[in-house]
C-alpha cells in the first residue's frame, strides 16, 4: 500500500464501529448506579470522620466509655487498667480499623451491585427497545410495492405507541400519493398518445394521397393546429396542477367576490349560448391570503364546469358566505345530468370524467375538479361536493378569511 494511502473502506459502512442503543442505555443504567452508590459512600466517610470522639474515665471503676455511634457498637465498653491516655489511643485504633472495615465492605458490595445492575440494566434496555426493533423491523420490510403494510403496534398508550401511529399515517399518506401518481401517469400517458396518434394519421394520410390539394393539405394544417391548441391546454392544466401541488410561491391578499366577477364576465357568451339562468349572490368585501393567479385558476374551473356541464336553459347558483368561524364559503351549483353519489368523489381525480369521452369542447380533460382540489388544498381551504338529486353539481370551497 502506498505511503500515506487510507484502507478501502466500502460503501455503506462506518469506519468506526458504534455501540447500540442497547449498550448505551446499559452503561447509563449502571453509570447512574455507581455514581449514587459513591455519593452515598462519600456521605458516610464525611459524617463518620468528622464526629467527634469523646471518651469519659470512670476513676472508680476504671472504665472507659466512648459514646460515640461508632465506637459505642465496636467498643461499648473497655476495662481500662491502663493510664487514660493509653486508653484513648487504643478506642482510636478500634475506631479506624472499624471504619477501614466498612469502607473496604463499602466499596466491594458497590462494585458487585453495579455488575449486578449491568446485568438487569441490558434486560431491562432490551425489554424497552423491544417495540423499536419491531418497527425497525417492520421498516425494512415495507417499499414502494408494499406501502399498504402498516407497523399495528398494540400496547400502551406511550411514546414508542405514538411513534407507531405516527409512523402509520404517514405511511397511509405515501400510499395514497403513490397510487394517485401511478394513476396520473397512466391516464396522462393515455390522453397525450391519442392525440398524437390523430396527428400521425391526419399527416400519414394528407402524404399517401398523390392527388391531394392545396385546400385539403390547408384543411389537414387547420386540424392539426387545433391538435396543437388542446396539447397546450393540456399542458398548461397539468403544469398548474403539479404548481398547485408544490404550495403557493407567493402571498397577497385577494378579494373573492371580485375574482369571481371577472370569472363570470369572460363566460357570459358561454352562458348566453345555452341559455343558462345566472343567480349570484356575491357578499364582499372578503379577503383571503393566497396567491391571486391560482384563486383566479380555481373560480375559474368551478365557473367553466357549471357552464360545460350544464343543460340547455338550466340554472347556475353562485355564493359567496361567511360564517362565524372566519371562514369564506363558495358555493357552485348547476343543473345537469343525474351523477351517481358514489362518483362524484371521483370527478376530483386526474383525467376522470363520467362520460369518458376524450375529446370534449373547450379542451376540457378532466382536469378542472383535480387542479381546483390542488389549489384549495395549497391554500389550506377545503372543498366538498354532492349530486344534485334532481341532476347536477354543487361544489364548495372553504377559505380561511383575513378581516
Amino acid at each position: 500500500m502506498p505511503a500515506g494511502s487510507r484502507p478501502f473502506t466500502p460503501l455503506g459502512r462506518s469506519r468506526r464501529r458504534t455501540t447500540s442503543a442497547r449498550m448505551r442505555l446499559t452503561l447509563l443504567y449502571s453509570g447512574l448506579f455507581l455514581l449514587l452508590g459513591t455519593t452515598v459512600i462519600v456521605v458516610i466517610v464525611l459524617v463518620t470522620g468528622h464526629s467527634p470522639l469523646i471518651v469519659h474515665i470512670n476513676t472508680n471503676s476504671h472504665t472507659a466509655v466512648a459514646p460515640n455511634a461508632v465506637i459505642a457498637h465496636a467498643v461499648p465498653r473497655l476495662l481500662v487498667p491502663n493510664p487514660a491516655s493509653q486508653l484513648k489511643d487504643e478506642v482510636v485504633a478500634q475506631r479506624s480499623a472499624d471504619f477501614a472495615r466498612v469502607f473496604t465492605a463499602s466499596w466491594a458490595v458497590l462494585i458487585v451491585t453495579t455488575l449486578g445492575s449491568a446485568v438487569l440494566g441490558w434486560f431491562a434496555a432490551g425489554r424497552v427497545l423491544r417495540p423499536v426493533r419491531s418497527i425497525t423491523a417492520t421498516a425494512r420490510t415495507i417499499s414502494a410495492g408494499n406501502l399498504h403494510e402498516r407497523l399495528a403496534l398494540s400496547g400502551p398508550e406511550d411514546e414508542f405507541k405514538a411513534l407507531g401511529d405516527t409512523l402509520d399515517d404517514l405511511l397511509a399518506r405515501l400510499e395514497a400519493s403513490f397510487d394517485a401518481q401511478r394513476r396520473f401517469v397512466a391516464n396522462a400517458s393515455h390522453e397525450l398518445r391519442t392525440p398524437l396518434t390523430l396527428e400521425r394519421t391526419l399527416l400519414q394520410v394528407a402524404l399517401a394521397d398523390p392527388d391531394a390539394s392545396a385546400e385539403t393539405l390547408r384543411a389537414t394544417g387547420h386540424e392539426l393546429l387545433e391538435l396543437q391548441t388542446e396539447h397546450e391546454r393540456m399542458l398548461e392544466a397539468l403544469l398548474t396542477l403539479a404548481s398547485s401541488e408544490r404550495g403557493l410561491e407567493r402571498r397577497e391578499r385577494v378579494d373573492l367576490p371580485a375574482v369571481v366577477e371577472d370569472a363570470l364576465n369572460r363566460a357570459r357568451s358561454a352562458i348566453a349560448e345555452k341559455d343558462l339562468e345566472l343567480d349570484a349572490s356575491l357578499e364582499g368585501p372578503a379577503t383571503i391570503i393566497g396567491d391571486h393567479a391560482l384563486i383566479e385558476r380555481l373560480i375559474a374551473n368551478l365557473v367553466d364546469n357549471a357552464v360545460e356541464h350544464n343543460v340547455p336553459h338550466g340554472r347556475i347558483e353562485l355564493k359567496t358566505t361567511s360564517d362565524p368561524e372566519r371562514t369564506l364559503v363558495f358555493t357552485v351549483t348547476n343543473t345537469g345530468l343525474p351523477i351517481p353519489a358514489d362518483q362524484v368523489e371521483r370527478l376530483f381525480e386526474p383525467f376522470q370524467r363520467l362520460d369518458r369521452t376524450r375529446r370534449t369542447q373547450n379542451g376540457h380533460h378532466g382536469l378542472g375538479l383535480s387542479i381546483v382540489r390542488a389549489i384549495a388544498a395549497a391554500h389550506g381551504a377545503d372543498v366538498s361536493a354532492h349530486a344534485v338529486p334532481s341532476g347536477g353539481l354543487e361544489v364548495t370551497v372553504r377559505f380561511s378569511a383575513t378581516r
